[in-house]
């Protein structure tokens, strides 16, 4: 297991995170994802620490508050020291039915980071989370909260999920001229079927120095090596129930054509080779995995382990590539001779 600074902090987390949307009674939307109790909820915990893992993310509409304290009780069972591991949840969605029991306001944030403390087990949250857009809330407030939260040690770090690429420039700008807790992370959708954040995303974290935290790293299962051109529908499979996260799926095909005889060269799984070129990406820091089962999650954890050659990423990373979009194609077609000497009859850059 290999280590990453957490954006631009001095924390180091490791390069794979257990995810625990999993652990679950598996009622409501929750029967798609995972059903793991107290037990199970043990067990792959400790797999995860004795594999490296010291990164752990939740949040606390997960089953209603039920994944945090499953995690939290977890810990406490297996008698894990607080400063044994990194502990990142998230705050936003609807715990309540109230007005006010939703969304990134100073009055909720504040409500949603107490019980988490308390659902957790815990007296701080390593990285703390804002886990969606809220279009009512001025960010200067949630900036501010979260400024305040950090200030009073019940949060030391804190990151945003899912949100467009301007919004997050903002909010930098903000935390800068107001001398606020800036954001260090961003937890995102990204996988080798879904690259949608390399176009404005990823030159922002790079600028910025903002860890990635990668979720739905298989695609919703697309990638487990269980789904494929011949075979799209497997029985069994949450994504044939669950359909998301959204992807074109005739190019996760083509995909998947290229990564089979990949994984048959290296005698694994499909999903190692996902798993793997997400770990071969300079701006990943951390890839959330989320098991069901502990031989689900041993697999995943062999992925640190696959070196894929550069034909190999080559290949993958031809056939995964978005296609043109403007502005992007525009900006390489006008900056091109800003890479080398140009010929100044016809304009071509120089071999």
């Amino acid at each position: 297991m290999q280590y990453k600074q957490l954006g631009n902090t001095g924390l180091l987390v490791s390069q794979l995170c257990l995810g625990t949307m999993t652990f679950s009674s598996g009622q409501g939307i929750y029967k798609h994802i995972g059903n793991v109790g107290q037990e199970l909820g043990d067990t792959l915990v400790k797999a995860s620490l004795d594999a490296g893992i010291n990164f752990f993310d939740t949040a606390d509409v997960y089953s209603g508050g039920e994944s945090e304290s499953t995690l939290g009780r977890a810990f406490k069972n297996l008698g894990v020291p607080r400063t044994a591991y990194v502990l990142a949840t998230k705050g936003y969605s609807r715990m309540g039915p109230g007005r006010n029991d939703v969304g990134a306001s100073r009055g909720h944030l504040m409500d949603a980071v107490h019980a988490s403390l308390r659902r957790l087990g815990t007296d701080h949250i390593d990285l703390y989370q804002i886990h969606a857009t809220d279009t009512v809330t001025p960010i200067e407030e949630t900036l501010r909260a979260l400024d305040d939260l950090v200030t009073q040690g019940k949060v030391r770090y804190i990151g945003v999920s899912n949100w467009a690429a301007w919004r997050i420039a903002t909010a930098l700008g903000i935390s800068n001229a107001k001398n606020h807790a800036r954001f260090a992370t961003v937890q995102a959708y990204y996988s080798v079927a879904g690259r949608d954040l390399e176009r404005e995303l990823v030159p922002l974290m790079q600028h910025e120095k903002l860890g990635l935290m990668v979720w739905s790293p298989l695609a919703g299962g697309l990638l487990s090596g269980r789904f494929s051109r011949n075979n799209r529908n497997p029985e069994g499979s949450r994504r044939s129930d669950f359909d998301f996260p959204i992807v074109d799926k005739a190019r996760a095909w083509d995909v998947l054509d290229v990564l089979a005889p990949i994984a048959h060269a290296h005698e694994c799984s499909v999903a190692r080779i996902a798993l793997a070129w997400l770990l071969s990406r300079d701006v990943v820091t951390s890839v959330i995995v989320g098991a069901k089962r502990l031989d689900q999650l041993i697999d995943n954890l062999e992925a640190t382990r696959i070196e894929l050659s550069r034909d190999e990423i080559a290949a993958i990373d031809a056939v995964s590539a978005l296609p043109p979009e403007y502005p992007g194609w525009m900006l390489d077609t006008q900056g091109a001779d800003r890479l080398g000497p140009v010929d100044l009859w016809t304009g071509a850059t120089a071999s």
